[in-house]
């Protein structure tokens, strides 16, 4: 015959795809497998032209054409597609829990099933031929092909479990098998390997495989992020890697090209899926995961390698007994290899009982790729060379083409029967209860469907009867519907496989939810991967243990171990805030994902099935899922509100600019729009989508200096002496549950607080009573250990994201020294925490700007020398905060220490008789005697009390708009963070930190006022603008033996008397006839009347003002009414 023209090649693809659908279309409802049918078409055509004298004609000669193709064209040409098909369409999730089986099958199996077989064809049969080249042809017949396999296994509805092991073990073990098998072909061709060369190579072209396929994964997967909605680009350079990277492993690097695609293909399914949107993200995956390439070209494929195989069997009809001898071994090696390793699949990954290891065995399916290498020996045979004769080649063609069209036609077709034979293919009675209720609800529907469109305006009314009789699947239901999960209480196994079932619908209507919310914009790509997967993990723990899709995001929304080496390194602040803050906005991101998931999945499940009491367990599982996600978004709106404004502004900005995208292309589709119109247009969005995704809208956090400045520790100082303080700060953001120090460890400086709150825990100092250890921002943590030089007393672990600043010892020492009434300062900063520390029962019930107040105004500081003697009065208390001090009983008194006169009530500190043998820091005595130099600050319980009820009065002055405050968690309520956005200029009355410094009084007033105002001082603009009064200063009480300390004013009462030592004489302390006014009250008069002034001003309207508040009692501003509200004691 002739040689075809060209055209006759293109003849034949037709001519097989016309049969190929013609197949499909007519086996579509019956059990004949439509891959085995095209496999005998193919056989029947090739049969057709090379065994009968006449032939095909012209389609004979396109068969000859494509017959006489270089075999590794052919294999280059279609096997990177189909494998990338294939790897790309897999499940993530279950080929990582498989991943164990599928190695030891493509690894260890791969090893015995050759050896096996090279055996078995070196001792059987007749042909002299070497160890060498017997192992060859076991090696080519050992690994089953992903080609056949996987088109056999989608077409006969396998399990996912199973159908992900076969599927994942053939492409896996067609890899390793073309290692094997070119290291055999090199020793065949006379090249010597010993063990170690042979471990080397396989250990580079298998390793080195993987290591190419991720590095083009990688460079691909990023090359795509710059891509947008585009979907001809984005297909066609997932086509085009999958090549490039097959042609640079095979040709160039000399590593298995198949692995690398492989590698290649379950990148993109594990981090590339959701890196398309839109139309890309349907026609990508219809592209791929429907196995469009797969479909088509699988089976054109095999057909056009076995005629090339058919063109060399011709005369080979007296091995036809040694090739079903050959199948026979085939199909025992398989057996040996799945029960060798039978005791370690059952152990890995998903199990594996004797029925799915049957079908594993049956279904080790040959392909195209065996035919493939067996016509690269043929080729080679052929060529001038002394290792491989012609009829070795030869041989080897005939027994890969007898074996792979017996495996395809036997056990392909015979799987599906075996399938159904071992009851795999049957669906659970959850199920099938499930679907029958469906069909009643599918009936339901019809019937609303039929009553909104029975009639029409111009045809007339339709007939229900005939409507009905053509949805042929509605017409054996009983007449009384039965609920899926109306079982007996009895049956607990029925109980528990609803339980299962619905659990996992519930969860895949979770990871639907996540789906969509990627369209919508509402999550990103990285977040919807770790979306998806704690689902499917989840999916595989239903049988065991309630929803738990949670526990797999904590570790992606808690900060890692890692952030707090981040926080030790030198790196720049910049950097380490700008990671805290990428971290920061994808547990926002999980976590608001997580919870509206979560609520349309059991929106749905409850439409869907009603009021049931398995549903309603799961539902119940679902909402206690979402308390700690909950607990985070709180977290982060207290401490770091920017960071949801952020998050939601970019969803909405998204959502817009879609939904203005879909209204012109609506407008286009109603005619009211030309299609030149509508181009224009939406070009001009996606131009702003692509903005949008490439500049987003950023967190901006204040800046360190306006943190540093507003802070009350830092901002109180005066100019000369807080400038070496913020050049010497280093800032900090710590994640939840870091430990800022530890009891015990030695004090290296102090943390100011400035964005969150922190818990304290103590050995020494636990108590029972502590209700609630918490400092919020604006502490000072460690001063009063940096300025008595010892160990830290306390525990302090973050207890959300907190912002702040670390200054070293060295530099507060020298800031100590550089002023008497800075020191004094400090020391009444630091009694701040130790007050809440020692007696929590009293101080943790008040915020930090109320104990404030009380140190400015309702206490008293003294410094005693050695000798002296202290009477506490009645109603007095102290704390002793550095020196020594003894009791009558010889009772030596260390700081901290709490001073209690005898006869105490101890039921108003939360203590009693029996608990004060426990505490070393409390003590109850008539006087005490100073040992050394003592600091003592006294208060008086009943003007504790007193000076909260004067705040709260004053607070109250200020409640002037009756819009609720927002909610806040019951733990951290009122602890807003410092202001988010600092005002750069001022209105003519606002008040400015340098004009507060300036002011007459103490550095605690100064800091009461910062902590009171917050950004108010130096932010508010002129529509809230009023300038502040110093408040009084801090009253100061001393012996006379130490006159440096300034003294109390004299129209205020003495706390104590005070015995010098050697003296007989008392000295009792007379009372003041009146006591000071409580200078919050009149903080709240001219709040009040800056509040008047502020109805007349309109310079701040459009500005978002907030202000930090310390507690529920606190101040928060809504600029919309420009009013200041105070939560009454029912919003708490």
């Amino acid at each position: 015959m002739g040689e075809g023209e060209p055209d006759d090649a293109v003849l034949f693809v037709g001519v097989s795809l016309v049969l190929g659908i013609a197949s499909r279309h007519l086996l579509r409802g019956t059990r004949v497998p439509y891959t085995v049918a095209l496999l005998v078409l193919g056989v029947a055509l090739g049969s057709l032209e090379y065994g009968t004298h006449h032939g095909l004609g012209k389609l004979g000669a396109g068969i000859r054409i494509w017959a006489n193709i270089n075999p590794d064209l052919l294999l280059a040409v279609f096997l990177p597609a189909l494998l990338f098909e294939s790897s790309f369409s897999m499940e993530i999730h279950q080929i990582k829990r498989c991943m164990a089986q599928m190695v030891l099958l493509a690894g260890p199996g791969v090893v015995i099933s050759t050896f096996l077989l090279g055996a078995a064809v070196k001792l059987t049969f007749p042909y002299d031929w070497s160890w060498k080249t017997s192992l060859l042809l076991g090696g080519l017949l050992s690994a089953t092909d992903p080609v056949a396999v996987v088109a056999l296994l989608k077409e006969l509805g396998a399990s996912k479990k199973l159908s992900t092991i076969i599927e994942g073990e053939s492409l896996m073990n067609d890899g390793t098998a073309i290692v094997v098998y070119q290291l055999f072909y090199r020793m065949v061709l006379g090249k010597t390997f010993d063990a170690g060369s042979i471990i080397k190579f396989l250990s580079e072209v298998a390793l080195g495989a993987v290591a190419l396929g991720l590095a083009f994964g990688i460079v691909s997967v990023l090359w795509l992020g710059f891509i947008f909605n585009d979907t001809i680009i984005e297909i066609a350079l997932t086509v085009a890697v999958s090549y490039i990277a097959f042609f640079t492993a095979q040709d160039s690097l000399e590593v298995s090209g198949v692995l690398t695609v492989m590698t290649l293909g379950m990148f993109y399914a594990a981090f590339a899926k959701t890196a398309f949107k839109g139309d890309s993200q349907q026609s990508l995956h219809h592209f791929w995961g429907n196995g469009c390439l797969h479909r088509k070209h699988t089976y054109l494929y095999i057909e056009m390698v076995f005629f090339k195989t058919m063109s060399i069997l011709r005369g080979m009809s007296s091995s036809w007994g040694f090739l079903v001898l050959l199948y026979v071994f085939v199909q025992i090696s398989r057996a040996v290899v799945v029960g060798v390793l039978y005791p370690l699949l059952r152990h890995f990954g998903y199990g594996l009982d004797l029925k799915e290891a049957t079908i594993l065995v049956w279904s080790g399916l040959r392909g195209a790729v065996a035919l493939s290498l067996s016509l690269s020996v043929k080729r080679t045979s052929d060529a001038v060379q002394p290792y491989l004769k012609p009829e070795v080649g030869t041989m080897f063609v005939f027994f890969t083409g007898g074996i792979v069209f017996l495996t395809l036609i036997l056990n392909g077709s015979t799987t599906q029967f075996l399938l159904h034979l071992l009851g795999l293919d049957k669906l659970s009675a959850t199920k099938l209860r499930i679907l029958k209720y469906t069909r009643y609800e599918m009936l339901n529907k019809a019937l609303e469907a039929f009553g909104e469109l029975r009639d029409d305006e111009e045809l007339g009314p339709a007939d229900w009867v005939t409507v009905k009789k053509y949805i042929t699947c509605l017409h054996d239901l009983d007449d009384e519907p039965e609920h899926p999960h109306d079982v007996s209480d009895k049956d607990d196994r029925m109980h528990t496989m609803n339980l299962r079932d619905i659990r996992v619908r519930l969860l895949n209507g979770v990871q639907a939810a996540y789906w969509g919310m990627l369209e919508e914009g509402r999550i990103t790509q990285a977040t919807a991967n770790i979306l998806m997967r704690s689902a499917d993990e989840a999916m595989d723990l239903v049988s065991r243990q309630p929803l738990c899709d949670w526990k797999g995001l904590q570790s992606n929304v808690q900060f890692p171990n890692y952030y707090r080496f981040l926080q030790m390194s030198r790196l720049p602040r910049k950097l380490i805030t700008y990671f805290t803050v990428e971290r920061l906005e994808s547990g926002c991101y999980i976590c608001a994902a997580f919870l509206r998931a979560h609520r349309i999945a059991r929106r749905q499940l409850h439409d869907f099935l009603g009021d049931s009491e398995v549903a309603r367990i799961v539902i119940d599982e679902s909402n206690a899922e979402g308390v700690e996600a909950r607990k985070f978004l709180e977290d982060v709106r207290v401490t770091f509100p920017q960071v949801l404004r952020v998050l939601k502004t970019r969803q909405v900005t998204y959502s817009v600019l879609t939904h203005l995208s879909e209204y012109i292309q609506n407008l286009q589709k109603t005619g009211l729009l030309e299609e030149k119109e509508m181009v224009h247009l939406d070009d001009a969005l996606q131009t702003d989508l692509k903005k949008l995704k490439r500049n987003p809208p950023l967190v901006k956090m204040p800046r360190v200096s306006d943190l540093l400045n507003t802070h009350p520790l830092v901002g109180a100082l005066p100019a000369d002496a807080r400038d070496p303080l913020l050049s010497n700060t280093k800032e900090t953001v710590r994640g939840h549950g870091t430990v800022l120090y530890r009891e015990g460890s030695r004090p290296t400086g102090i943390w100011l607080v400035s964005i969150g709150v922190v818990k304290w825990t103590s050995q020494r100092l636990r108590s029972r009573h502590s209700l609630d250890p918490i400092l919020s921002h604006g502490s000072t943590l460690g001063l009063y250990e940096v300025l008595i030089g010892k160990s830290y007393i306390c525990d302090m672990i973050t207890d959300s994201v907190v912002n702040c600043f670390f200054i070293e010892a060295e530099k507060i020492e020298q800031l100590r020294q550089s002023d008497p009434s800075i020191e004094v300062f400090l020391w009444q900063e630091s009694a701040l925490v130790i007050a809440r520390l020692l007696l929590p029962q009293i101080f943790e019930k008040m915020a930090m700007h109320e104990i404030r107040v009380l140190i400015a105004e309702r206490s008293t500081m003294n410094i005693y020398i050695k000798g002296e003697d202290i009477e506490l009065e009645q109603n007095y208390i102290g704390i002793l905060l550095e020196g020594f001090l003894k009791t009558k009983s010889q009772t030596l008194i260390t700081p901290p220490g709490v001073l209690l006169p005898s006869n105490t009530d101890l039921t108003l500190f939360g203590l009693e008789s029996s608990a004060m043998n426990h505490i070393d820091y409390c003590h109850t005595a008539p006087s005490y005697q100073v040992e050394a130099r003592a600091r003592i600050i006294f208060f008086e319980i009943g003007r504790i009390l007193e000076a909260k009820a004067d705040l709260q009065r004053t607070v109250s002055l200020l409640s002037q708009t009756h819009e609720p405050p927002r909610t806040l968690s019951k733990e951290h309520s009122g602890l807003l963070s410092w202001p988010e956005s600092f005002r750069k200029s001022r209105g003519p009355h606002s008040v400015s930190l340098s004009e507060i410094r300036n002011q007459p009084g103490g550095f605690s007033a100064r800091a009461l006022q910062l902590s009171m105002y917050g950004s108010m001082i130096n932010g508010m603009q002129s529509g809230q603008g009023q300038r502040h009064h110093g408040m009084q200063a801090t009253n100061q009480k001393h012996s006379s033996s130490y006159p440096r300390v300034p003294s109390r004013p004299s129209n205020t009462r003495p706390l104590l008397s005070v015995q010098s030592e050697g003296s007989n004489l008392r000295k009792p302390m007379a009372a003041a006839p009146t006591e000071a006014p409580a200078p919050a009250t009149t903080a709240g008069r001219r709040r009040r009347k800056a509040m008047e002034d502020d109805n007349s001003s309109d310079e701040s309207a459009g500005e978002e003002v907030i202000v930090r508040v310390d507690s529920p009692s606190m101040l928060s501003f809504h600029q919309s009414s420009g009013a200041v509200h105070s939560p009454s004691p029912l919003d708490k």
